[in-house]
């Protein structure tokens, strides 16, 4: 969407508040011995208190309040009551919601525990790419050199992106107009940023795989070469300066 008035501004830190809060106290429930359906309905709890809506059961009737993938899932898990967490596991929780007509969304890959299966780099290697991309963001610069720029530091670290995930614009629904924000350059694609609209920026930042399939469940994505991913999402506004970073409160560069 893009941002005409107060209202809407006031609308979108709302719900982004929100979102960032739920993620962040998501992350600090975490401890080996509990299972992603426990970790869910926690987050579900905090959101159902603020009267927010979980946004991929709201829009796509989703089996969950959040994503929540393990290890080789990267995206789009479902919780369950079957799979338990673990010491040294790579997770990714990747919350999104409605608030009085406003939507929101973000996401945090980390380890929980000790680094025993060595992901850190990894998980830090997609922390530090999302924070250079953000930075990067003003109204006029190209999508697609976004993307390269994405691209290009995950090489340099020695990692792949997942090339059919993007980022996506967000406001009045989950996912609107510029959809795509790919992780790596489309020399097609010619658009640009626009000042004063929100978008979600996030990072696919891979070991091994350069696209991600879809399993039986219908939901949960995994590498078609395997590997691990790590993602890390927030919802920014763009301006003609240094982007607003709306679900700055979830602590993910932390």
């Amino acid at each position: 969407m893009s941002i005409t008035k107060e209202s809407e501004l006031i609308g979108m830190k709302n719900v982004s508040d929100v979102v960032a809060y739920t993620l962040k106290e998501m992350k600090a429930f975490v401890k080996p011995g509990i299972t992603t359906k426990e970790l869910d309905d926690f987050g579900a709890a905090i959101l159902k208190s603020y009267g927010a809506k979980s946004a991929p059961l709201e829009t796509y009737q989703f089996p969950g309040c959040a994503c929540i993938s393990v290890n080789n899932e990267f995206c789009h898990g479902i919780p369950s009551d079957k799979t338990v967490l673990k010491e040294g596991d790579l997770i990714n929780i990747d919350v999104s919601a409605e608030l009085d007509g406003f939507w929101s969304d973000n996401g945090n890959s980390f380890v929980i525990g000790e680094d025993i299966h060595q992901h850190q780099k990894l998980v830090d290697a997609s922390k530090e790419i999302l924070k250079k991309a953000i930075h990067s963001i003003k109204g006029g610069v190209k999508i697609a050199d976004i993307g390269y720029l994405m691209e290009t530091e995950a090489k340099k670290k020695g990692y792949k992106v997942i090339k059919n995930l993007g980022g996506h614009g967000i406001g009045r629904s989950l996912h609107e107009q510029p959809e795509e924000l790919l992780n790596y350059r489309n020399r097609f694609d010619q658009r640009r940023f626009k000042k004063n609209s929100v978008v979600a920026i996030e990072t696919f930042i891979t070991t091994t795989s350069s696209y991600a399939v879809e399993l039986n469940d219908g939901w949960t994505m995994v590498g078609d070469k395997g590997g691990f991913m790590a993602q890390h999402e927030h919802t920014i506004l763009i301006t003609d300066g240094k982007p607003v970073i709306l679900t700055e409160m979830n602590g993910v560069w932390n």
